[in-house]
């Protein structure tokens, strides 16, 4: 009779005693893993006649896909718009300490910046998996330069750009380099942008529209051009009007490609978005909505100055302003805290506010193959929560990464 390791000698693990989070619903069954994967124990029992070498009791937790955050601008001190000799270490240290708040892969997000800057950080950002070590990083989101100057919101005037003659390569020549680039924010609006969106869409970039004064038709162009995102849906874009509902209209627009989804960010921290806008999202285009913190190097920090980019910024509980001004610049939430502040403010079932900030930016990025769920053969990246959604244990590749001191619990 076949062992358990006729396929593979890796040891198998069992989670027990567990809500699992599939196929849109909670279910009470085990969660078994090999080798960073999660296994289909049908195949195990049958086709190898295979059996657990470690059972772990989850003590009735809910586990679930790990959180992936596609716009997180820094934390802890960090803040990615800096080039800093040290940069390696910054991303290091937020990859690490995000583990706590649930994320297992992020999107190191950038605000507009001097070409100088780009040129510095962008060849130190590399696309890897996630482990002991942190978070796993997706790949870098280029929030700017070619953006609105009238919806600019935190990001510096005399850094904004626009398209010239050469559109893409005025593009390239600001970025220097595209290598480790998963989302760019731009505004639809401006000219020439057609062209740059079906260039960077070529190249398996994710476009999103941002930062803009966009009306709908021009935002419906964008989308047939291949844009699949909204930047923090709301902020820093013309405010919902009923004859032209501007980027907001894409939500319920009848213009979008057979087959194609609109993706949009919201930053549900209770301050950027009002609880009611949050819940209009929601029931306008549930499947859509994607969880972001938009966390600045103040997340996780104390009341204070901190920097944006080329901003100073003021953090004042859990308002965060330019200095000086009462405009907002990003947020200092936490992955964790959105999940649960959407969850309440829309009354939303407990998965759905699991997979706004896992199944979704996992189908933005197209990556739902292997990550952002629990299917079988995907990634084991998981979490497991509390009925109340807080994290107990963060979870990548099957290892345990981050666990609640269960003195702080």
């Amino acid at each position: 009779m076949p062992s358990n390791k006729s396929v593979s000698d890796a040891p198998i693990v069992q989670f027990t005693n567990c809500r699992i989070l599939r196929d849109h619903q909670l279910q009470r069954e085990d969660l078994w893993v090999r080798e960073g994967k999660i296994l289909n124990p049908e195949k195990l029992f049958f086709d190898e006649k295979g059996s657990a070498d470690v059972q772990l009791d989850c003590k009735d937790s809910i586990i679930a896909p790990g959180f992936i955050d596609v716009q997180i601008n820094g934390g802890f001190g960090v803040d990615f718009s800096l080039a800093t000799d040290d940069f390696k270490s910054g991303i290091d240290l937020v990859s690490q300490k995000i583990l706590s708040h649930g994320v297992t892969s992020f999107c190191p997000t950038l605000v507009t910046s001097p070409p100088s800057v780009y040129y510095q950080v962008l060849p130190q950002i590399s696309v890897r998996n996630g482990g002991a070590h942190g978070a796993g990083i997706l790949g870098a989101h280029l929030e700017g330069p070619f953006i609105s100057k009238e919806k600019k919101g935190a990001h510096p005037e005399h850094c904004l750009r626009t398209f010239e003659a050469g559109a893409f390569q005025d593009l390239l020549a600001t970025y220097g380099s595209l290598d480790c680039v998963q989302i760019v924010t731009l505004a639809p609006e401006m000219r020439r942008s057609s062209e740059v969106i079906q260039e960077l869409t070529k190249r398996g970039i994710c476009v999103s529209l941002g930062h803009s004064v966009a009306n709908l038709s021009q935002a419906e162009e964008a989308v047939q051009h291949g844009a699949t995102f909204i930047t923090h849906l709301f902020n820093a874009m013309l405010p919902f009007h009923h004859r032209d509902p501007g980027i907001v209209g894409l939500l319920t627009s009848d213009k979008i490609p057979a087959g194609r989804r609109v993706f949009y960010g919201m930053i549900s921290d209770g301050i950027h978005t009002n609880p009611a806008a949050l819940r209009i999202a929601h029931r306008a285009h549930p499947k859509g909505l994607v969880l972001v913190t938009d966390a600045i190097a103040g997340m996780g920090l104390a009341p204070g100055r901190h920097t944006l980019g080329q901003q100073v910024v003021e953090i004042d509980g859990l308002n965060t302003y330019i200095a000086g001004t009462k405009t907002l610049s990003g947020s200092v939430a936490t992955m964790d805290t959105c999940v649960r502040h959407f969850q309440e403010a829309t009354g939303c079932s407990v998965e759905t506010a699991l997979e706004a900030a896992s199944l979704h930016p996992a189908q933005l990025l197209g990556i739902e193959h292997k990550k952002g769920t629990l299917n079988y053969d995907s990634d084991a990246d998981f979490l497991m929560l509390n009925d109340s959604l807080y994290v107990q244990a963060t979870y990548i590749a099957g290892e345990e990464v981050w666990r609640q001191d269960v003195l702080g619990m």
